[in-house]
């Protein structure tokens, strides 16, 4: 993938989508993907209110919902988060280089859209595998004249070509914020994903930063817990919530900003705040 400024871009219509994530796979109409699968991203495009998911996606969000109905204020919740984490991160510490894993499909307040409004100079390279997410990606996450995006089609797993891609645009000597919201627990513990993050960690600076969300197993009864298994079981990916403890390791050998390993809603909340209780944990860690 070249370096690549982005000008301003026009809106898409869920066809509009479609058919530009057919047209990247060679398709002539056809989805290079099943969409009779549900997938986490489009799901959460559901849940939050978005236009671009299929029946499969919505049945599955309904069911996931009626097993957690906290689950929509969690996925608020976990929005509202990545807007402060990157906002602190931009303002208060002046990171400008923003690696984004695990985009979602694209709405309002987007990474480079809360750290270009503070710093118009600002860099940022989204990563997926979903071809959805991917076509919004490249027709709606415009960067500002003075900054840069750029998007990598590449699996939370493959770190290899994360990191070889995302250098065209980033420079790695100087401090990155890494983000991993609620991606890191559609990863099973077979992929250890505590050494994926840890591989990423790793090719970056002292100085640099890692924000991530992440499932709570700790904060929903074992009931329910047993329920969103059975609606993952639907899905694409396998949910692997993990508790408070699991979610800290992510975090070793980081120094966590106030106020630490909290619930999504409880890191730096603004006034106006929703209220509500969340099943997700978070935090934001710099490397020493």
């Amino acid at each position: 993938m070249t370096r690549e400024k982005r000008a301003e871009g026009m809106g898409m219509t869920s066809e509009d989508t479609r058919a530009a994530g057919a047209a990247s796979a060679g398709g002539a109409g056809a989805l290079p993907f099943d969409s009779t699968v549900a997938h986490q991203a489009r799901m959460y495009d559901y849940v939050l209110g978005g236009k671009d998911n299929y029946k499969a996606d919505r049945d599955a969000a309904e069911a996931w919902l009626k097993v957690d109905p906290d689950a929509a204020f969690t996925a608020w919740a976990n929005r509202a988060f990545l807007g402060r984490a990157v906002g602190f991160l931009a303002g208060d510490v002046g990171i400008r280089q923003f690696l984004d894993i695990g985009t979602g499909i694209a709405t309002t307040d987007n990474t480079h859209q809360v750290a270009q409004a503070i710093a118009p100079a600002s860099r940022v390279v989204y990563v997926d595998y979903d071809p959805i997410v991917l076509a919004h990606a490249r027709a709606l996450l415009t960067s500002s004249s003075a900054g840069a995006t750029d998007y990598v089609d590449a699996d939370l797993r493959d770190t290899g070509a994360i990191l070889s891609q995302a250098a065209e645009l980033l420079d790695f000597t100087k401090p990155v914020a890494v983000t991993m919201l609620a991606v890191l627990h559609a990863i099973p513990d077979s992929d250890d994903p505590h050494a994926i993050v840890a591989t990423i960690m790793d090719a970056v600076p002292s100085g640099s930063y890692l924000a991530i969300s992440h499932g709570g197993s700790d904060l929903i009864p074992r009931a329910t817990r047993d329920g969103i298994r059975g609606v993952s079981n639907q899905m694409q990916q396998r949910i692997a919530y993990r508790d408070r403890e699991e979610v800290a390791r992510f975090f070793a050998g980081l120094d966590l900003a106030a106020p630490g390993l909290v619930r999504v809603e409880e890191w730096r909340p603004e006034p106006d705040s929703r209220a509500g209780r969340s099943s997700a944990w978070c935090a934001v860690g710099r490397k020493r």
